[in-house]
């Protein structure tokens, strides 16, 4: 059976309330199981090794200092090369890096999972983060190309959103099961087996999609933006351990801003921009990502802090704490199978703001955490109630992002996207969580966080609200706009 790989310009109308999305087929089914395999393995990889951390450290001869590379060193490269990769899979065959990412994702997984020593672990951590830059641009482009817009690709990206935030969940469930009973190698060894068990599937499933026409790379683009990315990654990682006062922090801090500013004055100029500028000038681009920013960077600040509040200030263990996060993560299943409905019945534009509204409302009850044995109820929740509407955020988001974008592209949008979703995971513990990190009382620092957190999402919400227009189109889905449209 072909896969229908057109994409067209506007959506259909959706049915009554409450009308189920089609039936997918057999096929189509299998290749959105490997789809999100992947990007479930990328999710899986953000957190497994969190709780594992000490136990590397002790074991490789790595000092509590050096433990936060374990985690820069795969931000790095999976966040700074997003851009390029996803152009680079709209150039060339976004199967073809889609597959090269595997490979190379698994080779490095099993690199960590057998490394000898801090250098040669470290190594395989950036080649995983460079293999999970290739995989996740061209992962969705593949998944918007082969599901065309309306309740398919609403339902595709559902599922997708699901599995992307419970990859996470999960992580920091199986992140402490599997150190304990086995050792903290086995969660890279995990990885290494995700890999081994989709790359077999995907070339036989997934269609090659590229740009009918074969532009020259935008070298200078490339360039500015991925070093860019870099500096502004590795200052605000780097950050979120030590503080902003140290002088490579402000450095790299200042060099990522100048990139990218650089960055802006040359996509102006090129002939075959990586950005396309007027693509960015779309109101649903824009408005899009901010509100995809704001959900990433605001949520995993809540996650970030409540780790600290129930482990330091509640004395649970790392188990526990994970299965806090665990009844999270069954709600944004829950969440996942009912988005696609909400935004069939609502619109995409309303799911943002509304989803933005409610993650930032719920927010609001969390400072009121006290040291008794009823706020692990009331944590549980509220981070629960809150990441489904955080759900509800990334996959209106996404679609608000994508819909009305051609085919030729769909792997610059979703470069977008998923960079949007790197940057968001990456800055918001830096900005807000160092508060509670340096605060002299942490419970104190930890309600003065949450307060910031909640007041940014809803101001967020009112900003995409009002950029979007949300209320004067009463219309079910997303229209499509002309590039240039403001």
């Amino acid at each position: 059976m072909a896969i229908d790989t057109t994409n067209p310009t506007s959506t259909p109308a959706p049915g009554p309330a409450g009308t189920s999305a089609p039936r997918l087929s057999s096929r189509d089914r299998l290749v959105l199981f490997v789809l999100c395999a992947a990007q479930f393995m990328v999710a899986l990889d953000f957190s497994v090794l969190n709780v594992a951390l000490p136990v590397l450290g002790a074991d490789l001869g790595m000092s509590t200092s050096a433990l936060q590379w374990a985690v820069t060193a795969f931000a790095l490269p999976s966040g700074g090369f997003l851009l390029l990769f996803g152009r680079m899979g709209d150039l060339y065959g976004r199967r073809r890096l889609f597959l090269a990412g595997l490979a190379l994702f698994g080779a490095a997984s099993l690199l960590a999972t057998l490394a000898w020593d801090p250098a040669s672990f470290l190594a395989g951590r950036a080649l995983q983060g460079l293999g999970a830059a290739a995989i996740v641009p061209t992962g969705m482009s593949l998944l918007t190309t082969t599901f065309p817009e309306g309740p398919a690709r609403d339902r595709a990206l559902g599922i997708s959103g699901t599995l992307l935030s419970l990859g996470f969940t999960v992580g920091m469930v199986a992140g402490g099961v599997l150190t304990d009973l086995l050792s903290w190698r086995s969660t890279m060894g995990l990885l290494a087996l995700f890999a081994l068990l989709v790359l077999p599937l995907a070339p036989r499933l997934l269609p090659e999609s590229r740009t009918p026409e074969r532009p020259r790379l935008d070298v200078p683009g490339a360039v500015t933006v991925t070093g860019g990315l870099l500096s502004l990654i590795y200052a605000l990682t780097t950050a979120a351990e030590h503080g902003f006062g140290r002088a490579d922090v402000l450095a790299t801090l200042a060099a990522g801003l100048l990139l990218l500013a650089a960055f802006v004055a040359v996509e102006s100029r090129s002939a075959a921009p990586l950005v396309s500028l007027p693509m960015l000038r779309r109101r649903t681009v824009a408005w899009g990502n901010l509100g995809g920013l704001v959900t990433f960077s605001m949520m995993s600040t809540v996650v970030f802090v409540l780790t600290l509040y129930l482990q330091e200030i509640l004395h649970l263990s790392a188990f526990e704490t994970g299965l806090v996060f665990g009844v999270q993560g069954v709600l944004s299943v829950v969440a996942g199978s009912l988005a696609p409905r909400v935004i069939g019945r609502f619109g995409a534009r309303r799911t943002l703001v509304g989803s933005l509204a409610g993650q930032g409302a719920i927010g609001l009850s969390l400072p009121a955490l006290g040291e008794g044995g009823w706020s692990v109820v009331l944590a549980t929740a509220a981070v629960s109630l809150a990441s489904m509407c955080h759900l509800g955020a990334i996959i209106s988001y996404g679609l608000t992002v994508t819909s009305g974008v051609p085919d030729e592209e769909q792997g610059l949008a979703t470069g977008l996207v998923t960079s949007t979703q790197q940057v968001g995971i990456t800055v918001g513990i830096p900005l807000l969580g160092v508060l509670a990190t340096t605060a002299t009382d942490l419970g104190s620092g930890v309600r003065t966080v949450l307060v910031l957190d909640a007041a940014i999402v809803l101001a967020a919400a009112v900003l995409v609200a009002v950029g979007l227009r949300v209320a004067r189109t009463g219309s079910g889905t997303v229209e499509a706009e002309p590039v240039g449209a403001r």
